[in-house]
This record gives C-alpha cells, structure tokens and sequence, in this order.
C-alpha cells in the first residue's frame, strides 16, 4: 500500500510534467530536444508528449491515479493476499506436509505422473476454492480498464499494452499469423510426447514434465555455476555480471512455506543493483537463467539517463529468453548421449511450446473476456468456460484435460503494471531468437552490439530497433518465419530421436 502511494504520487507529478511537455509549441519543442542534454531522451519525451494529448487532463489523469491506489492497485494487491493464504496439504515420503502455491506449482512439474496427477487435482480444487475471491479481482480491475480508456476515447483494449510495448497491431497480428501457421510440428511434439509418457494424449499437467535423466534435479552452486560458464561463451560481459550477482547475494531462492510461484527481477536504480525472486526446486534452472537476463538488462543501462532506461516488458522478455536460449543450447550441444540429448530438447520444446500454445491461450483468454466484461460482471462458470476454451482453441484441443482455473492460478492476469501480460513473452521469444542467430554468425564480434540493442530498447519502438540492429521489418512474416524455425528444427530433432522410441 505505501509503495503503490508513493508510486501514485510520482505518477501525478509526471502527469503534471507531461502537461508541461503538451503545451510547448512544436517548434520550440523540437529545438529543445535536439539539444543536449535532452537529446539523451528525445524519445521518451516526444512519447510522453504525444500520450499526454491522448489522454484526459491532467487533473482527470492524476484523480485517476489518485482513485486507483485503493481501487485497481488495492484489487491486485487483493490477488497477492490470496495466494499468499494458499495451502495444499501433500504427503512426501509418508511425511503430510502443506505446500504454499510456489511449492505447489514445483510439484505440477514432477517427473512421477502419479504425482503430477495428484497435485493438479489438489490446485484445481485449491483455486476453486479461491475463485470466487479471484474472481471479483480480475472483473474489477477490468472494469476499471475499460471505464478509464472509455472516458480517454480509447475503443482497443489492445491499445494500451501495444503502446507500453510500443509495437504495432500489424506487429502483434503478423506475429501471431506466423505462430498459427507453424504450429502443427509442436503439436506433434507434444503427441509423441504423450507417447513416450505412456498415454494416449496429454493432460495439462503432462506438458511440461520432464523426460529422461536430464530432467533430473540439479543444486542451486551447480546450477548457478553452469549458467556463468554457458554465459561466458557467449558473452564474458554477461558472465562477470551473473558471477557478481551469484557471489553478492541478489537472488532469494529458497525453497520454503509461503512464497508464490514464479520468478520476478526488480532493480535498485540509487544502488544501482538487482534483486531476482524465484523459488529454486533443482528443475528450474532455466528460470534462474531467465531473470540473470533480465537483470543484466539493467545493468547495462545503469548510467544512463532514468528516461531512457524505461523499456517495455515485450524487449525485456527479449534480454530473458536469451539468457535461456543460451543455456539450454548449449547443454545440448555438450550432451553426447542420446537419451540425454532427448530430453534436453524436451525441455528446450516445453519453453517453445509455451510461447506459442499457453501464451496464445493466454491472449485469447483475455481477448475473449474483456469483450464480455464490457457488458458486465462475468461469473466464475463463465470465467472456466472461457479460459477452456481458449485453451482448446491455442491447443487444437490435442489435450486429454484442461485448465479451467488457470485464470485464477495465473498472477499475470492481476497485474496492475502490464495489461495484457502474455504477448510480450512470444514476442520476446521470438526476437531474442533473431538476436542470437545473428550472434551466432558473428561470433564474438557480437557482444558490444548486443550491449548497444539492449542500450536502445529505451529509446526506440521495436520496429525502429529491429531495423536498426537486425535490418529486418517486424512488420512482414520473414523475421517472424526465421525466427520461429529455430524451434522448427528442436522439434524436428526431438522427433527424429524419438522415432523408434
């Protein structure tokens, strides 16, 4: 709550300088901007200024803002009261125990079937018993979305994520087009998965369990280690970086009661430093790889001005996905052995797999509701029936079960910072994927250029940073079709291994 005031009353001061920017005459404005040092962050002021005359006054605006830190910020904030009240009884080793979500969430993952199978019916249950309360959140905060983009003038729910995200329609819709039209190798993926798991199809919680020995567990020195020396042949920059913030301490890992599921990075802009929250369970490595990226993302923009480290979460998954790219390839290439080799690319697909079927269920989902929302509140029945059949149509309804509850389930869907926090991930995916082929074609010569794309995620649209350090258009299918045939090709290794299995 002190945060989310705090952050209302910054918020009311950039409306009252975004006001200022608003009213400078174009001329005098442009004259300004090409001067030092406001030339450092033209970009963010020619958007702010451009936004400002988008919205509603600066009075409206900043009693919005005002209105919101007990209303759409107390609603998210509900969220992460009912899941830290989360508890799953468990029996491990003859032993009851009682799992927080985060802990829950690890067991979803488990390479024992009976377990998995177990420990979804155990999280279905647990957040229908929370729907209700889940439910009065997410409509809410909706609804507040869409009264204040009705009073702005504003008729796309997509058009405040497109412009946090400062991409295109066209971007997003050619993205997406490429995704469906590609899909068919993953889905087949995914059925000889369910083969070599022994089942006729898979359920929702069969996808991402682990294959063969490689799934195994993994220590946290071990793992941590494995990441700084992956890092290193890439990029020692990004090495020293993740070695500095292992050796100090940054990243609360533990593995205990209470903390929710998934992985976030905050950074300390007077300090200069980062802090990565995950829960460690010996499987998720590429998690801890993940948010090293998003860290080392800050840390190159440090010096520069606070304006200008402002990039959206669409070039952020960018620097993150990377980061897991990089060390899931190569493990890969290290692994000789077959099986292992299988499996390693079993969990290299479970990542691919979820950009382009979970996340675009996810985006349906949302679509689907806020349409509904617009005529009122939509029940928990309808909130299931939705999510399934998003699901169902992301998946071509290749799975034998479903997760009704997952827009319960899902922190993304309470966040009060990113509408629509889905798309930016396969759009990240997607483009850190062109980034390291062309990483991979200059080798070593790459590093510093990599450092100069992250530098400009601030201060350019990604379609301007696209063409400016790939030299492709975001907005045509070519970038998007190369990009996405790098887990063309993982899967159809992973089902040319598995062929005879």
């Amino acid at each position: 709550m002190r945060l989310n005031t705090i952050n209302a009353i910054y918020q009311s001061a950039l409306t009252l300088f975004d006001r200022y920017l608003s009213q400078i005459p174009e001329n005098v404005f442009t004259e300004l901007t090409n001067q030092e040092p406001w030339s450092q962050v033209r970009f963010s002021l020619h958007e702010r200024r451009r936004m400002a005359q988008e919205k509603l006054s600066p009075e409206l605006e900043t009693l919005a803002g005002n209105l919101a830190v007990d209303g759409y910020h107390g609603w998210g904030e509900l969220y992460n009261t009912i899941v830290g009240q989360v508890r799953i009884p468990f029996e491990e080793n003859g032993e009851p125990k009682t799992l927080s979500a985060g802990q829950a969430f690890n067991k979803l993952h488990s390479a024992d079937r009976n377990v998995r199978v177990e420990m979804f019916e155990k999280w279905e249950a647990a957040w229908a018993g929370q729907a209700d309360l889940c439910a009065d959140a997410l409509n809410h905060l909706a609804g507040f979305r869409l009264r204040l983009y009705k009073h702005r003038g504003w008729d796309s729910i997509h058009r405040e994520p497109l412009q946090i995200n400062r991409m295109t329609q066209e971007t997003l819709n050619v993205m997406w087009d490429v995704v469906e039209q590609n899909k068919d190798i993953f889905l087949s993926y995914l059925a000889r998965k369910a083969k070599l798991l022994g089942v006729n199809q898979l359920s929702w919680h069969d996808v991402d369990a682990p294959i063969g020995e490689a799934g195994g567990t993994m220590s946290y020195d071990d793992g941590a280690e494995a990441i700084v020396a992956q890092f290193r042949v890439f990029s020692p920059k990004m090495a020293d970086f993740a070695e500095h913030a292992l050796e100090n301490r940054w990243i609360e890992a533990e593995d205990r009661a209470g903390k929710r599921p998934g992985g976030f990075c905050t950074a300390f802009p007077i300090s200069g430093e980062t802090r990565i929250f995950m829960t460690y369970a010996g499987t998720n490595l590429s998690t801890l790889a993940h948010e090293l990226g998003h860290a080392y993302h800050q840390d190159v923009m440090n010096d520069m001005p606070a304006l200008a480290q402002e990039y959206a979460m669409n070039v952020a998954e960018t620097a993150s996905t990377l980061a897991e790219t990089i060390v899931s390839d190569a493990t890969i290439r290290q692994e000789k052995d077959k099986q292992a080799q299988i499996a390693l690319l079993d969990d290299k697909l479970q990542n691919a797999s979820a950009m382009f079927l979970n996340i675009h269920a996810r985006f349906i989902f949302e679509t689907s509701f806020y349409k509904e929302r617009e005529q009122g509140m939509v029940s928990v029945e309808r909130l299931n029936e939705l999510m399934v059949a998003a699901q169902k149509k992301a998946y071509r309804d290749t799975l034998s079960e479903y997760h009704p509850h997952f827009w319960a389930a899902k922190l993304h869907f309470y966040s009060t910072d990113v509408p629509f926090y889905n798309f930016p991930y396969t759009f990240g995916f997607l483009f850190s994927s062109g980034i390291y082929q062309a990483a991979l074609r200059e080798g070593s010569d790459f590093e510093d250029r990599y450092i100069a794309l992250l530098r400009d995620t601030g201060s350019m649209t990604v379609e301007e940073l696209a063409l400016k350090h790939l030299g492709v258009n975001l907005q045509q299918p070519e970038f998007w079709q190369q990009a996405i045939d790098m887990s063309v090709e993982d899967a159809k290794l992973f089902l040319q291994l598995t062929e005879d299995l």
